[in-house]
């Protein structure tokens, strides 16, 4: 089983899931010592884009199982000297139990899976990004403690973030609105795929219409990876769709805010919003930790 697209997932495994990692998250906490649950594998995690949290996260979540992890710049591997991808995808099946990708295009991440005899985990593409919705979901049942239902307001550029976060709502049962500028709409074919699975997908231009009696905001840097060159473009364009205390204000009184991060003070949210009481963003971030332990222990122990 590999983990390319949130749509993967079953609704049944990903409540497994989130189930999984709220029990990690807990025996963390009381102190009881992982279990070597992965002794013996091996995880390979390849970077073609930087990373923090998804670096750190699965590095810790794999040695706390008890396995072991590779770290693989794109430009350390003959990848970056032009050997394909499906030469580089069977050689590393014969050394590693499972592969964690990272790289421009979600075609890539396609390929690479392709032609794996093992695992491979999208850990972010241009159309997706599931683990990060996994622990996003984890976080808003831990604080709404139920995901049906549940109004969310994703506010900025509909991203690969905001695709996979509109994929884990259909899944669960919650409602998305998306309030973006025309142009910097979520992918069509995963709007209309969740539309299929019965989920209320609205999109709105204005930040106020779709943020009004939210359960959850949530929002996302303005110039992501490889956009650079388009960045004071994309600043222009999204200025109306910052996550404000005026935003904030017109959603339900225990709104909470969310943020895949890396963070952009005064650009995509500001600094009061970020350390208000309805921020969850830290909370957010460490539950990738748990998620991803969890997605490995399934995956692995197959």
């Amino acid at each position: 089983m590999n983990l390319i697209s949130i749509f993967d997932l079953s609704h049944a495994e990903l409540e497994a899931l989130i189930e999984k990692g709220e029990e990690q998250k807990r025996e963390r906490k009381e102190g009881v010592r992982a279990r070597n649950d992965l002794e013996g594998k091996t995880l390979a995690l390849i970077f073609e884009k930087p990373s923090t949290r998804t670096r750190v996260s699965f590095e810790v979540a794999m040695r706390e199982l008890g396995g072991n992890v590779i770290s693989l710049n794109w430009n350390e591997l003959q990848l970056g000297r032009g050997e394909r991808i499906r030469e580089t995808a069977k050689v590393l099946s014969a050394y590693v139990d499972a592969v964690m990708i990272r790289a421009y295009r979600h075609s890539t991440v396609e390929e690479f899976a392709k032609h794996a005899s093992i695992p491979v985990i999208n850990g972010l593409s241009d159309l997706e990004h599931p683990c990060q919705t996994l622990a996003d979901l984890m976080t808003i049942k831990a604080q709404k403690k139920k995901l049906a239902g549940v109004k969310v307001a994703w506010v900025g550029d509909g991203n690969n973030v905001c695709n996979s976060l509109i994929g884990g709502a259909a899944i669960t049962g919650m409602n998305m609105f998306v309030a973006c500028p025309e142009g910097y709409e979520p992918a069509g074919e995963i709007v209309e795929k969740a539309k299929e699975m019965g989920c209320e997908v609205v999109i709105r231009n204005n930040a106020e219409e779709a943020a009004a009696d939210a359960d959850v905001l949530y929002t996302d840097v303005w110039v992501s990876m490889g956009e650079e060159e388009e960045s004071e473009k994309r600043k222009k364009v999204l200025r109306n769709y910052q996550m404000n205390e005026d935003l904030v204000s017109v959603a339900k009184e225990d709104v909470i805010v969310m943020h895949c991060m890396p963070v952009h003070i005064g650009e995509e949210i500001t600094e009061e919003v970020l350390s208000s009481a309805n921020s969850v963003i830290f909370e957010q971030a460490e539950n990738r930790l748990h998620a991803q332990k969890a997605l490995l222990m399934k995956l692995l122990n197959y």
